[in-house]
C-alpha cells in the first residue's frame, strides 16, 4: 500500500533549489556532504513514514536550504534544524519564511558533532501540547552519519526515535545481523543505544548535485532499557573490546584480543576464542567487556 501524503503546502521544486544556488552564489560542499533534496515526492514520504503529527518535536540535521525542513515545519508542532554551514543559514532563512504558521521552528548554527544536545533542546520553543521527546529526522552528511546518529544516541536520550536518510553502505552496516559481511564495529556500538533497519531506497535523482553512491532511509529506536546483560560494564571498556576485536577481523578472537585477555577470560565470558568477531552479537561483547574489570585468576 502506498503512503498517504503528510504534507499539504508547497515543497522545494529543483527549480527552486536551483535558484536559490544562484541567488546567493553558494556551491554545494563536498567536504560538509551538501546534496539537497530536489524533489517533493521524496520529502512527503520521509515526512510520512517519519509518522509526525502537530504534536511532534524534531530535529534536524543539516537542513542545508530547507526542502526537508520545510515539509517538517508543515506536519510537526516545533522543528530544531542545526546547520554547521553559517553560509546556508540566509537562504535556508528565505526558504523557512513561508513555513507553517502554527510550527515552532528554530534555527541552530553549531556543528552538530560539537553541539551540547541537553542544553539545545532542553531550552528550545515550545507551545502547549508539543511532546517533550524528540524525533530525530535528517539528511545526514554521509561522511560523518555514524558519527553523528552515535553522538546523539549517546548524548541526547530525548531523542527516542529516528528517520533519517543515509547511504546505503552505512545503513547496512547499521541494520547488519551477526555473521554478515558489513557487521562491525558501527553495528555493535549503535546496537548499545537502540535498533535500526532500513526502511525504504531513495534514487540518486532526486538530488542536486546527484551524488555517486545510494541512499536509503534509516529507521532508528531507542531502547526502552538498556540492553547490556552485565553490570559494570561501561561503554570505553565496550568500546575497547569492539575495537581490538575487529581490529583483527579476520583473526579469532584468542589473538585479536591477546593483549586484552587471555583464552580463559573469553571463555569465562560464556563466548568461544576461536570465533571470529563478527560472529558475536553485542551481549557476547558487554560479556567480555565486563572481563576488563575481574583481575586474572
Amino acid at each position: 500500500m502506498s503512503e498517504p501524503p503528510a504534507t499539504s503546502g508547497r515543497l522545494l521544486t529543483g527549480a527552486d533549489i536551483a535558484g536559490l544556488l544562484a541567488r546567493y552564489s553558494h556551491l554545494p560542499r563536498k567536504t560538509l556532504g551538501q546534496n539537497f533534496v530536489a524533489d517533493p515526492n521524496t520529502i512527503r514520504r520521509i515526512v510520512a513514514l517519519a509518522d509526525l503529527d502537530a504534536r511532534s518535536s524534531v530535529v534536524e540535521i543539516g537542513p542545508g536550504l530547507g526542502s526537508l525542513t520545510l515539509g517538517l515545519a508543515q506536519v510537526a508542532g516545533r522543528v530544531v534544524a542545526v546547520e554547521a554551514d553559517p553560509v546556508l543559514l540566509e537562504p535556508l532563512a528565505e526558504t523557512l519564511s513561508g513555513a507553517a504558521a502554527d510550527t515552532s521552528i528554530q534555527v541552530v548554527s553549531a556543528d552538530a558533532l560539537e553541539l551540547d544536545w541537553q542544553a539545545t533542546l532542553g531550552t528550545a520553543q515550545t507551545r502547549p501540547g508539543v511532546r517533550s521527546e524528540w524525533d530525530l529526522v535528517a539528511n545526514l552528511p554521509y561522511s560523518v552519519a555514524t558519527a553523528l546518529l552515535l553522538g546523539v544516541a549517546e548524548h541526547a536520550p530525548m531523542v527516542r526515535r529516528g528517520l533519517v536518510m543515509v547511504q546505503r553502505e552505512v545503513g547496512e552496516r547499521w541494520s547488519a545481523p551477526p555473521g554478515s559481511r558489513t557487521y562491525g564495529i558501527p553495528t555493535v556500538m549503535l546496537a548499545r543505544w537502540g535498533t535500526a533497519r532500513i526502511v525504504a531506497d531513495v534514487p540518486r535523482a532526486v538530488f542536486v548535485p546527484r551524488p555517486r553512491v545510494d541512499s536509503v532511509l534509516v529507521r532508528f529506536q531507542r531502547h526502552d532499557a538498556s540492553p547490556i546483560p552485565v553490570d559494570g560494564v561501561d561503554d570505553d571498556r565496550l568500546d575497547t573490546v569492539v575495537r581490538t576485536a575487529f581490529g583483527g577481523r579476520r583473526k579469532m578472537l584468542r589473538r585479536s584480543l591477546a593483549d586484552l585477555m587471555g583464552a580463559e577470560a573469553i571463555e569465562a565470558a560464556g563466548v568461544d576464542p576461536t570465533a571470529r568477531p563478527e560472529q558475536l552479537a553485542l551481549a557476547d561483547f558487554c560479556r567480555l567487556a565486563a572481563q576488563l574489570n575481574r583481575p586474572a585468576a
